[in-house]
């Protein structure tokens, strides 16, 4: 199982939507500070817009760990982002569930204050850590998820 993250994180440094879908089972639910909960065809849809979205984006990985029901990994995003134009270094810690050779649950855990931070700036900083702030961005990007897969 440590192949199958190795393989989707490398297929995100290569910003390969379709190379990061095939690790994920049909029924796969993604969650992180940023989208909530998503299931199935939208946490697919979502590596697909960000990979398709993605300016100046480089990722790392590593720390990946690995049983044949579990798994960890530890991954930093660096890029653009394009509402600001602001320079982020999101630091993640993954967890993960496997079915049937496939990742069936994918956890994303990180500090969305800092993050907010970075990306907003001041306002991210006031408001970042706020479950108010939280709500409205899982809203946000949920908004712009149904968007691109109009």
């Amino acid at each position: 199982m440590k192949e199958l993250i190795k393989t989707f994180y490398s297929g995100f440094r290569e910003q390969d939507a379709e190379k990061m879908i095939s690790c994920y089972h049909d029924d796969v639910i993604f969650e992180d500070p940023a989208f909530g909960k998503l299931k199935a065809t939208d946490a697919k849809k979502m590596w697909t817009m960000l990979c398709k979205n993605a300016q100046d984006l480089t990722i790392e990985f590593s720390d990946i760990k690995a049983t044949d029901q579990h798994g960890s990994a530890h991954w930093e995003a660096h890029y653009t982002f394009s509402k600001t134009g602001r320079k982020v270094h999101n630091k993640i810690d993954a967890q993960f569930e496997f079915k049937d050779g496939k990742i069936i649950k994918h956890t994303d855990h990180f500090n969305l204050h800092r993050w907010a931070s970075q990306a907003i700036g001041w306002k991210g900083k006031l408001l970042g850590g706020t479950s108010f702030f939280k709500k409205k961005l899982q809203q946000q990007t949920n908004r712009l998820l149904v968007k691109f897969q109009e």
